[in-house]
C-alpha cells in the first residue's frame, strides 16, 4: 500500500500557495496573484469539487487527489476584480504552466489557447474585463498521444515511472502594463560582459546597480565591466539593474560567467571562467510526495538546494522537466550550477532504449527514429520556448537535448537547431547513448559498468548519470512492497560507506582520464525509487555531510592536480 506522505511545508501549509512573485527576471509592482482555491468541473458535469491552485488534482495538497480518465476536460473556474487602480492601460493574464493544451475564458470570451504542458504562457485580456470577471481554463490532457511532451509521467507508474500530473500546476496571475510595454529581455553572456536586448525593439536606458547608467539603443545595451565581479557556485554574485523606457520600467539581474570547453594539458575540459572545473552534481527529478509536480512552497527550492550545497555539491541536472522560474531565480542567487534537460516526447521501447544499449550497442543511426512529424515539430517548438524562457538565468551552462534516446530523432540536426538559439552554453545532445558528431560533450551512463568507457577523446567527458544506490529508512518510504534502485544499502552507514567507495574508487582515478563532471542519482527518493540522498519527504539526510564535504574538495584538487601535470 502506498504511504500518502507530506513534507514539513506541505504539512503547515495555511492561506494562498505561492504567493511569491512568479518572474524574477521581469519584475513590476504590478502583481495580483490568482493561486488558492477555483471550482474545478470534469467533463461539463454539473457538479464541481474545489481545487486548490497551483496543485495538481493528483496531488493531496490540490485537495482532490485523483488522476482523471484521459482526454478529460478539466474547467477550473473562479471570480475576481482587479483592485481600484490596477490597470494601467493593458491587463495580462499569466500561467506559469498548465499540462497539456488550455484555452482560457474571461467572462465567457475566449482570450486564447496554449499547448504543452511545461512552458508559461501570457494572454491580454483587457477587451475581455468587466468589473466583475468570470475566469476559466479549460485544460485536456492525454498522455496517450505521445507526440505530446511528457517527461517520466506514465499511467502505470513505477520503477523509472513516476504519477502523472493534469491541468494547473503552477502560478496563476494578474499584471498591468502600459499599453507600450517591454515584453521581454534576453540576457546573453559575451564573453566576460553581458548583451540585454529588449524586446519589442524600444530606446531607453539601463540602469546597472554598481556601474552605472547604459543607453538602450535600438532595444541593445552591452555591459562589460573593467573588472568584472564573476558568477561561480562559490561566489555567486549577482549584478541588480533596470530597464527604464517612456512609458515602462522593469526591474532584473544578470550575472558574468563564462564557460567552455579547452583542451588543457591535451585532455579536453570544461571550464568555468577560464578555469577546469569539476562539475559534481546530482540528478534532480524534481517530484514531492504531497504537490508532485509542485513542491508546497517555494522555500522547498531553497530547502534542496542548500541541503546539496551542504553536502558539497555543486552542480544539479533538472531531469526531463522544467521548474517555476523561482528554483532557477534562487540557484542563480544561492550559487547551483544547473545543466537542464529538454523535456521528452515519442514512445519508450524497453528493447530498443534500454536493453540494447546496456549490452554495449550505443551508437545507432537516428535520423529515422520517431519519424512522426508531430511529434518532432512539438519537441523542436517546446526545445525554442525552454530556451526563450529559462535562457537568461546564469545558473543555466549546459543543456540535454535526448535522454537515453527517449525520443531522439536526427541529434546532429537537432544539435545545430539548438546551438542556433544558444550559442553561449555546453550542448549534450545525447545523454547516456545512441551518440552522433553533434554535441559538445561525450557524455556517459554508467550503472553497472565498465568504467572503462570514460577516456580521453576529442570532447570532455561528462558522467551524466551513475550510481543510483538505494537505501530506504522506516517510515519514510513512499511505497514500501516494491522499492527501486541499482544496489541496495540496508543502512545509512552502508549507504555512505558504498557511496564514498564509489567515489574514491570511480570517480577520483577516472578524472585524469578526461572526466570534467559527474551526476549522481539522485536528491532525493522519489515514489518507488529510493536511491535518493534525501528520503522523499525530505524530513531525512541518508548521508554524513562532513565527509561528503570532504569528498567535494578532493574532487575538485583531483581535476587541478591532472591539469598542472
Amino acid at each position: 500500500m502506498l504511504n500518502k506522505m507530506y513534507t514539513e511545508r506541505g504539512e503547515s501549509l495555511k492561506g494562498t500557495p505561492w504567493e511569491v512573485y512568479p518572474r524574477p527576471q521581469l519584475r513590476r509592482d504590478s502583481y495580483l496573484n490568482l493561486n488558492g482555491t477555483w471550482e474545478l468541473t470534469v467533463d461539463g458535469r454539473s457538479d464541481s469539487i474545489s481545487i486548490q491552485v497551483p496543485f495538481c488534482p493528483e496531488s493531496p495538497l490540490s485537495g482532490v487527489g485523483s488522476h482523471f480518465p484521459e482526454g478529460s476536460t478539466l474547467c477550473y473556474r473562479r471570480s475576481f476584480r482587479l483592485p481600484d487602480g490596477f490597470n494601467r492601460g493593458r491587463v495580462l493574464l499569466h500561467i506559469g504552466a498548465a499540462d497539456q493544451r488550455a484555452e482560457v475564458f474571461v467572462n465567457g470570451t475566449s482570450v486564447g489557447c496554449h499547448e504543452g504542458g511545461y512552458t508559461a504562457f501570457a494572454m491580454d485580456i483587457t477587451e475581455a474585463l468587466a468589473e466583475d470577471n468570470l475566469l476559466e481554463v479549460r485544460c485536456v490532457d492525454d498522455l496517450r498521444d505521445t507526440s505530446m511532451l511528457y517527461g517520466k509521467q506514465s499511467l502505470r507508474r513505477g520503477g523509472m515511472w513516476y504519477t502523472p500530473v493534469s491541468g494547473l500546476w503552477q502560478t496563476v496571475w494578474l499584471e498591468s502594463v502600459p499599453t507600450c510595454y517591454i515584453e521581454g529581455l534576453r540576457i546573453e553572456n559575451q564573453g566576460y560582459g553581458v548583451r540585454i536586448s529588449v524586446r519589442p525593439v524600444m530606446e531607453g536606458r539601463v540602469k546597472v546597480e554598481g556601474l552605472g547608467e547604459y543607453p538602450l539603443r535600438e532595444g541593445e545595451a552591452v555591459i562589460e565591466p573593467e573588472a568584472p565581479r564573476l558568477w561561480s557556485p562559490e561566489e555567486p554574485y549577482l549584478y541588480n539593474f533596470s530597464v527604464i523606457t517612456e512609458e515602462d520600467r522593469v526591474e532584473s539581474y544578470f550575472a558574468i560567467r563564462h564557460i567552455e570547453t579547452k583542451v588543457v594539458d591535451g585532455i579536453p575540459r570544461l571550464c568555468l571562467n577560464g578555469r577546469p572545473y569539476f562539475f559534481h552534481g546530482l540528478l534532480d527529478q524534481g517530484y514531492w510526495p504531497d504537490g508532485i509536480y509542485t513542491p508546497a512552497a517555494p522555500e522547498c527550492y531553497v530547502d534542496d538546494i542548500m541541503a546539496m550545497k551542504k553536502l558539497g555539491f555543486n552542480t544539479l541536472r533538472k531531469h526531463i522537466k522544467i521548474e517555476a522560474d523561482e528554483f532557477y531565480y534562487q540557484c542563480d542567487r544561492l550559487g547551483m550550477v544547473v545543466f537542464q534537460d529538454m523535456v521528452n516526447n515519442g514512445d519508450y521501447s524497453f528493447l530498443r532504449d534500454t536493453l540494447v544499449p546496456t549490452v554495449r550497442i550505443q551508437r545507432v543511426p537516428d535520423k529515422r527514429m520517431h519519424k512522426d512529424p508531430d511529434s518532432r515539430r512539438r519537441f523542436l517548438c517546446a526545445m525554442e520556448e525552454t530556451v526563450a524562457q529559462l535562457g537568461n538565468h546564469p545558473c543555466i551552462l549546459y543543456w540535454t537535448v535526448f535522454n537515453e534516446g527517449w525520443g531522439q530523432f536526427d541529434s546532429d540536426s537537432v544539435y545545430q537547431k539548438l546551438r542556433s538559439l544558444d550559442s553561449t552554453r555546453i550542448i549534450d545532445t545525447t545523454s547516456g547513448w545512441f551518440r552522433r558528431k553533434g554535441s559538445d560533450v561525450e557524455s556517459l551512463h554508467i550503472y553497472f559498468g565498465p568504467w572503462n568507457q570514460i577516456r580521453s577523446g576529442k570532447r570532455p567527458v561528462v558522467l551524466s548519470e551513475f550510481g543510483g544506490y538505494a537505501c530506504g529508512i522506516e517510515g519514510h518510504v513512499f511505497n514500501p512492497s516494491k522499492a527501486y534502485g541499482y544496489k541496495i544499502c540496508k543502512t545509512t552507514e552502508d549507504f555512505q560507506k558504498q557511496i564514498m567507495a564509489l567515489y574514491r574508487n570511480k570517480v577520483l582515478p577516472s578524472i585524469k582520464k578526461g572526466l570534467c563532471g559527474a551526476v549522481c542519482t539522485q536528491v532525493s527518493d522519489v515514489e518507488d525509487e529510493i536511491n535518493g540522498f534525501l528520503t522523499y519527504d525530505r524530513r531525512l539526510c541518508k548521508a554524513d555531510e562532513k565527509a561528503m564535504r570532504a569528498l567535494s574538495v578532493l574532487l575538485q584538487e583531483q581535476l587541478e592536480k591532472n591539469c598542472e601535470q
